[in-house]
């Protein structure tokens, strides 16, 4: 296993407050994380360490095998894919799906004056294919709905083979039959063996897809807990997490429910 990311005693600090607080924790290229905590845990500023779009107060962030302040982030934010609502609203509604995807080999947003070749074309059609988009190629971004925007997305992240796939929030405002189509996608390109090592984002644990082997729980700032999803994903790691008891049942699918307990 290689080593895709580590945080070793960070701490990120603004106006006084600290945002994160001496975490370490580390995920390899096997692993498939979700990130669990309420709003204002930290979540967000973990992602945007990951991707080398800002730096700790304190403590080391090794991404990609480069620590970060040493190494150029554009060069290595190349090798990373993030699928955020932020990349959706720099998105041009008037932009084709295909011309969506195809754009990520030069990290822009929006067709201009690009020239790419019939392979790149052709793996474009393949990734849309694969996320079930096949029949939007040459629809407008922004006449897709919810689910397929957030599915483009995605085939967008991973046009480049990135060798981390970074998922915020991906299911979030998704009526049940999307999310539950999205989840479904996501349990069997984590399953790949081909796919990247891959951190997901998100605040309920029904969002949870099979196949993520690995969990982090996170409030103010702290590790609560984490390691492998089946051990770590518990009731009191919720309620230690949440501030309130749980009752936490998994499905033999590995789906996830959790109820607060009266």
């Amino acid at each position: 296993m290689v080593n895709v990311l580590r945080l070793s005693n960070v701490s990120y600090v603004r106006d006084g407050r600290a945002i994160l607080d001496d975490v370490n924790w580390s995920v390899d290229d096997s692993e498939r994380w979700v990130i669990l905590g309420p709003n204002g845990a930290g979540k967000t500023t973990l992602m945007k360490l990951a991707t080398g779009n800002d730096y700790p107060t304190t403590g080391t962030v090794d991404v990609l095998g480069e620590r970060l302040g040493r190494v150029d982030v554009f060069e290595l934010r190349n090798r990373i894919g993030l699928v955020s609502s932020a990349t959706s609203r720099r998105i041009p509604r008037s932009e084709t799906v295909r011309d969506l995807v195809l754009t990520a080999a030069y990290s822009v947003e929006g067709r201009w004056k690009e020239h790419y070749e019939d392979i790149d074309v052709r793996q474009a059609d393949r990734i849309l294919a694969e996320w079930d988009l096949g029949p939007y190629a040459d629809s407008a971004f922004g006449t897709l709905s919810d689910g397929e925007r957030k599915r483009a997305l995605i085939a967008r992240a991973v046009m480049t083979d990135p060798e981390m796939l970074l998922l915020d929030e991906p299911s979030a405002s998704l009526d049940l039959g999307a999310r539950e189509r999205l989840l479904q996608m996501l349990s069997g390109f984590a399953g790949s063996p081909h796919s990247p090592a891959m951190i997901m984002v998100t605040h309920h644990v029904e969002e949870v897809p099979p196949g993520f082997s690995h969990v982090l729980l996170l409030r103010d700032g702290t590790v609560q807990a984490a390691g492998p999803i089946a051990e770590t994903l518990t009731a009191e790691h919720l309620e230690a997490t949440f501030g309130m008891p749980f009752e936490l049942t998994v499905s033999d699918e590995g789906r996830y429910h959790a109820v607060a307990r009266p």
